[in-house]
């Protein structure tokens, strides 16, 4: 009797392996950086005054994407494939967030941003590190900017990194975006970022 009931134990634990590692692996078009240690938090204020972190979005897929407003090219294009994502989750698009963070807090004043954001999609957040805060900040999230000077000393430009961090509903940093990647491809990752 003592032999069968431990065959039968076997059977149990042997069907419930198989029955968790049924579980199919995600298998992402962004790099998965699943586990990464930098790019974790941030407290920064929003065009409101709001001071917001990723534990605000919590249940949300949220894509954290850094720039300015007068960017000629990267961040207006980002911004408008970030719409295309959200409209190709249908549904589901509501449990994304689009986060833009300032890397030109001088002249990105709460009320450029707000009128920034909403020519996009009123949902998205923008936020407004200080200058003393923007060091400590894009060396945390591992993101480059220089500026360049322009003809007169507020007509400069910015050098910047331009990929987008994916973090899950969990709030864990999951994926790195480059930049250019298809509205498509990404909404097919952050969908199963959803699903997971």
């Amino acid at each position: 009797m003592f032999q069968f009931v431990q065959r039968a134990l076997l059977l149990i634990l042997a069907a419930l392996a198989v029955a968790g590692c049924s579980k199919q692996a995600l298998s992402f078009k962004s790099v998965d950086i699943t586990g990464a240690n930098y790019a974790q938090a941030f407290a920064l204020r929003d065009v409101q005054g709001q001071v917001r972190q990723l534990t605000d979005f919590k249940g949300k897929a949220v894509v954290i994407f850094f720039g300015y407003t007068q960017c000629p090219d990267v961040c207006p294009t980002t911004l408008s494939e970030m719409v295309k994502v959200k409209q190709a989750l249908g549904s589901q698009g509501e449990r994304l967030q689009t986060i833009f963070i300032t890397l030109d807090p001088a002249r990105d004043t709460a009320q450029v941003l707000k009128a920034y954001m909403e020519s996009f999609d009123p949902g998205f957040v923008a936020l407004i590190p200080t200058l003393d805060e923007l060091p400590e900040l894009s060396k945390q999230f591992k993101v480059y900017y220089r500026q360049q000077p322009g003809p007169t000393p507020t007509s400069y430009t910015l050098d910047h990194f331009a990929g987008s961090y994916v973090y899950d509903p969990q709030g864990r940093l999951r994926l790195f975006v480059r930049y250019g990647m298809s509205p498509d491809d990404l909404a097919a990752d952050i969908g199963q970022l959803l699903r997971d």
